[in-house]
């Protein structure tokens, strides 16, 4: 489903504002951040494009993804920015625009490996922590409300069942003859295994997040619960 298109309404108490999506893969966390983004007047930085990008950098230059070493000295000489674009971020990795790259199912499995090294996750929280610095966005990703922005006044942790996230992902992939949906569940299992039991900034909730499982729910359903938890914050501030 896509979000309606319904205008900006950029307010008083949404321009300072910074709301926290965080989930595993396959929830819904980037439709949903869009949604916010455009409903509310915000800038959407969609945070798992930058690890992406730089996954997508340590492939091109046949990094082994194991040994912390290489990422590591791969980190200090690269540079990735986010630019809003009409539905997605444009992502600049050394200027280049590899936007269109970062969906291939090897690049977003190369992401979760490199994720679980502490340097990167610190360079990169860094990194998010200057784009979202200024407030009025919406972040998402998997430690924003606990690790990048602990005190953004929205949280949010959007959860579902991971049978169903691998399905959600089948359909997104184009349900291609090649892929099996046992192989994606299979792999999104692997995903939410490293994701949560990392030591660094393991995937989890914030003690403060509202929790938005959408096992259960249309994506037209999950969106609209995300869209009312963000209007009742800003009725009170």
């Amino acid at each position: 489903m896509s979000a309606e298109k319904d205008g900006s309404r950029p307010a008083a108490s949404a321009q300072k504002i910074i709301v926290a999506i965080d989930g595993p893969s396959g929830a819904g966390k980037s439709t949903i951040a869009r949604h916010l983004a455009r409903h509310f007047g915000l800038l959407n930085l969609e945070t798992g494009a930058m690890y992406r990008a730089f996954a997508l950098k340590a492939l091109r230059e046949g990094l082994s993804l194991d040994e912390s070493a290489g990422p590591e000295s791969l980190a200090a000489r690269t540079t990735i920015r986010l630019e809003p674009g009409e539905e997605h971020n444009r992502v600049l990795l050394d200027g280049e625009d590899v936007t269109a790259l970062l969906r291939n199912q090897t690049v977003t499995d190369a992401a979760s490996r490199v994720s679980v090294f502490p340097a990167i996750r610190a360079w990169m929280v860094r990194l998010q922590q200057e784009m979202g610095a200024a407030g009025g966005v919406v972040m998402e990703g998997r430690d924003i409300g606990t690790v990048v922005f602990p005190e953004a006044e929205v949280k949010i942790f959007l959860d579902a069942a991971p049978e169903v996230r691998g399905l959600r992902r089948y359909e997104q992939l184009g349900a291609k003859p090649e892929v099996q949906p046992a192989e994606v569940i299979r792999e999104m299992r692997a995903r939410d295994e490293r994701d949560r039991n990392r030591a660094d900034s393991p995937l989890r909730p914030a003690p403060d997040a509202v929790l938005v499982d959408s096992t259960h729910m249309t994506l037209e359903e999950a969106v609209r619960a995300a869209e009312e938890i963000v209007a009742a914050k800003l009725a009170t501030v």
